[in-house]
C-alpha cells in the first residue's frame, strides 16, 4: 500500500472519528498497530496534522458562530454580557484545563501513552461512562444554562482526553450529560470547545510538522489534512443530527468491540 493510501486512509479514520465519541487518537494509533503503517511518516506531528483538518471542518461549519463570537469581541468586558461574548468566555474558561494539562504532560503522553494497551482501556472506560451519562442524566438542559464552574469542570475533561483511547468529544458529552444537558446542544457546544484546544495543539505541534515537511512528508501530510476535513464535516453533519434522536449506546457497545480486538491483537 503506498504511503499516498495510508495517509488518505488515516485521513478518513481522524475525520470520522474525531467528532464522533470514539476517540480518534485510539483509532489512529490502532490503524497503524493492526496495518502495519510507517510510524515514521505517520506519527504524532501526522496525526496533529489530521487534527488541523478536523478543526477547519469544525470551523467552517460553526462559521455562523464564529462570526457572531468574532462580532462580539468589542463586548467582551461589556457589564452585561449577550450571548455571544458569554460564549467566547465559556471557551477561554472550558480551554484552560487542557492547555495547562498539555504544557506539563504532554511529552509523558507522548513517550509513555501512546500506546494500544493504554487506548485498550481508555475505550472501555469510556463506554461504561457512556452508559452512566445516559442512565443519570435529565437531558433538560441548554448550553447557555452553564455555569462557568461547570464549562471548567467540562475543559478539565477535555484534558483527560490527551490520553489516547479517552476521546475528546466521549469524555466530554459524557459529563455535559451528567451534568443534565440535551444531547443536541452538548454536542454543540463540545465541539466549539474543540476548535481552540486541537489549534492550540497544532501550533505546539507546528516544528515537528514542519520538519517533516521539509523532509519530504509535505505532501502526506495535505492529504491528510484535506481528506480529513472532508470527513469531519460530514461527521460533525452527521452526529448532532442523530443526537437528537438516539442515545450513545451504539457508541458504547462499539468502543467495547474495538477494546476487545485491541486485547486480542495484545495477546495473539
Amino acid at each position: 500500500m503506498s504511503p499516498a493510501i495510508q495517509a488518505a486512509i488515516l485521513g478518513v479514520v481522524q475525520g470520522v472519528t474525531e467528532f464522533l465519541p470514539v476517540s480518534s487518537s485510539a483509532h489512529l494509533i490502532l490503524a497503524r498497530a493492526f496495518f502495519g503503517f510507517d510510524g515514521d511518516k505517520f506519527g504524532l506531528p501526522f496525526d496533529v496534522a489530521c487534527h488541523l483538518g478536523t478543526v477547519i471542518a469544525a470551523i467552517v461549519y460553526f462559521r455562523a458562530e464564529i462570526t457572531r463570537m468574532v462580532a462580539a469581541l468589542p463586548r467582551l468586558f461589556a457589564p452585561a454580557r449577550d450571548a455571544d461574548a458569554r460564549m467566547i468566555w465559556m471557551l477561554v474558561v472550558g480551554t484552560v484545563p487542557a492547555v495547562m494539562v498539555g504544557l506539563v504532560f504532554n511529552n509523558y503522553i507522548e513517550e509513555h501513552l501512546r500506546t494500544v494497551g493504554v487506548a485498550a482501556v481508555m475505550l472501555a472506560l469510556g463506554a461504561v461512562g457512556f452508559f452512566v451519562a445516559e442512565s443519570v442524566g435529565s437531558k433538560s438542559r441548554d448550553e447557555a444554562s452553564l455555569t462557568m464552574g461547570e464549562v471548567f469542570v467540562i475543559g478539565c475533561a477535555q484534558a483527560v482526553a490527551l490520553v489516547p483511547g479517552v476521546s475528546r468529544s466521549g469524555i466530554t458529552i459524557t459529563v455535559a450529560l451528567l451534568m443534565g444537558l440535551r444531547r443536541p446542544e452538548a454536542a454543540r457546544f463540545i465541539f466549539l470547545l474543540a476548535i481552540p484546544a486541537i489549534l492550540g495543539a497544532a501550533g505546539h505541534e507546528a516544528p515537528k510538522m514542519l520538519k517533516a515537511g521539509l523532509a519530504g512528508e509535505a505532501q502526506l501530510f495535505a492529504i491528510g489534512v484535506v481528506v480529513s476535513a472532508i470527513v469531519g464535516y460530514l461527521a460533525i453533519a452527521y452526529f448532532i443530527r442523530y443526537l437528537a434522536r438516539h442515545s450513545l449506546a451504539a457508541f458504547a457497545w462499539y468502543r467495547l468491540a474495538l477494546a476487545a480486538a485491541a486485547v486480542v491483537w495484545l495477546i495473539r
